[in-house]
């Protein structure tokens, strides 16, 4: 039943080098996802990529350790008041539907172009998608900053769709909002098809909760941690059916990824809001061209291009180095603004705290 995609799959040697490697993308991941409520796979699947992980195992363990962490992450920010239920749950289920599709696509690769056609696909997914959502988000984190309004109200598109009465209408308490249910179909199917193909549904959900839906980016990334929980539930048991979750690499990363979620959970609540969008948009990024340079040698694979082996090998260790440069500039500016928020407050008189 599992032997196409099992045999063309193996699963990686892990070494102490590795092992360490992976509980600090973990961390790091996990501080990303706890702060803007992404799973924090973009930077999870390319990091378990660098290390030689087949994509569609990468893709498939991720998922599977992202709904505890989404759990743990959905709990803590749901006790300050930034998780709107009911708008979780209801995008989880059609997600869901998005999964299932996404899971689809990308068995179809595998089986019909081997490996390192399901790497290239996954690698040139993650550029186009992480340059257009980190270019949208980061204009938008800039106008924010520079706005003279620190609470800027919903974008106009949000506001146009709010307006529009096709039934059914659902009000979100939480979030503030209230609109037909048919604009949160195609913003849930998009992420769960995401993270089917690429592990990632977050960056997609996010910022599809905040500029479609019109929900606030605390909220927004709040709530996508339940609607990761639902969908990442889901795809884990389809994927483990077919043989390509690597339960071990699942356990490091959990291992690492549940001590960042906490702490990227407490840091939205002293932080300003366009800050979230802000180190989402520059991690992403740095992200893309970490795996732009990737691209060149699942090309030379398939025996689409011919570079020499010289050239293939500079292109995927600097990738490395990228992607790593990523992790400390995601989890640097998340930990300093953490602590330079704390230092204000605690400098504040005691009436001023409460």
């Amino acid at each position: 039943m599992h032997g196409p995609i099992t045999e063309a799959l193996q699963f990686i040697d892990l070494t102490t080098y590795s092992v360490v490697f992976l509980f600090l993308v973990g961390f790091i991941g996990g501080l990303v996802s706890g702060f803007i409520g992404s799973g924090g796979a973009f930077v999870l699947t390319p990091g378990m990529m660098s290390l030689g992980v087949p994509g569609t195992v990468a893709v498939a363990s991720n998922m599977c350790h992202k709904f505890p962490k989404a759990l743990v992450g959905a709990i803590k920010r749901y006790k300050y008041g930034q998780v709107d239920i009911k708008l979780g749950i209801i995008m989880g289920i059609f997600a869901e539907l998005g999964v299932q599709v996404g899971i689809m696509i990308q068995r179809h690769i595998l089986e019909k172009f081997g490996p390192a056609g399901s790497n290239l696909y996954v690698s040139f997914i993650f550029v186009l998608v992480l340059v257009i959502v980190g270019s949208y988000v980061m204009r938008d984190a800039i106008k924010m900053k520079n706005s003279t309004d620190a609470t800027a109200s919903s974008p106009a598109l949000a506001k146009r769709l709010q307006q529009i009465e096709l039934w059914p209408m659902i009000t979100f308490k939480t979030a503030n909002v209230r609109i037909s249910v048919w604009f949160l179909v195609p913003v849930a199917l998009a992420t769960g098809m995401l993270a089917a193909t690429i592990a990632v549904g977050g960056f997609i959900g996010v910022p599809g909760l905040m500029y479609i839906i019109g929900a606030t980016s605390i909220v927004a990334s709040a709530s996508e941690l339940v609607i990761a929980f639902v969908m990442g539930l889901g795809g884990t048991l389809i994927w483990a059916y077919y043989g390509t979750v690597d339960i071990r690499l699942v356990m490091i990363i959990l291992a690492g990824s549940l001590f960042g979620v906490q702490l990227g959970a407490i840091g939205t609540t002293y932080v300003k809001e366009y800050m979230i969008k802000y180190v989402m948009a520059t991690i992403m990024l740095i992200v893309a061209v970490s795996r732009f340079l990737a691209i060149p040698k699942y090309l030379n694979e398939l025996q689409i291009t011919a570079l020499s082996d010289f050239s293939v090998s500079l292109m995927t260790q600097t990738s490395f180095y990228v992607m790593c440069f990523a992790l400390l500039v995601g989890a640097g500016i998340i930990l300093v603004n953490l602590f330079k928020a704390r230092s204000l407050e605690k400098a504040l008189p005691a009436p001023a705290r409460g």
